[in-house]
């Protein structure tokens, strides 16, 4: 592992290793977390959602935006989403979505409408 955590390749890697499995459905659990930090410390931020998708790449994509609306680290709010490395070389291996505009976002309720546009205006849908 400390060849990974010390590696400048570090996302490119984490991105690698998800084309040893193909999960059917995956959940991100945003109801607490760091936006700058972490892993167990930080700035701590409460977006209060849970977001589960088909597709990894569409998901860390979402989660990204949902860092860049609550202020998070230089190096994930700058540039593009799908720029972002693991994103992006996730993408180029055929991992899940490759776009913004490959990216649905479905609010299961009213209360999770504006939490959905915001993070389609991150994304750079709306």
């Amino acid at each position: 592992m400390a060849e990974l955590h010390s590696s400048k390749f570090q996302r490119q890697m984490i991105a690698e290793i998800n084309t040893a499995y193909n999960p059917e459905f995956v959940i991100m659990d945003a109801i607490l977390g760091f936006s700058r930090g972490g892993p167990d410390t930080g700035t701590l931020i409460e977006p209060g959602i849970i977001m589960a998708s088909n597709d990894r790449v569409a998901l860390d994509a979402a989660g990204v935006a949902v860092l860049r609306l609550y202020g998070t680290e230089v190096v994930v709010s700058k540039g593009g989403i799908f720029e972002q490395e693991q994103i992006a070389r996730a993408a180029e291996l055929g991992l899940g979505a490759g776009s913004a505009d490959e990216v649905e976002i479905i609010p299961l309720n009213n209360a999770a409408g504006d939490i959905a546009s915001d993070i389609e205006k991150m994304l750079g849908k709306a």
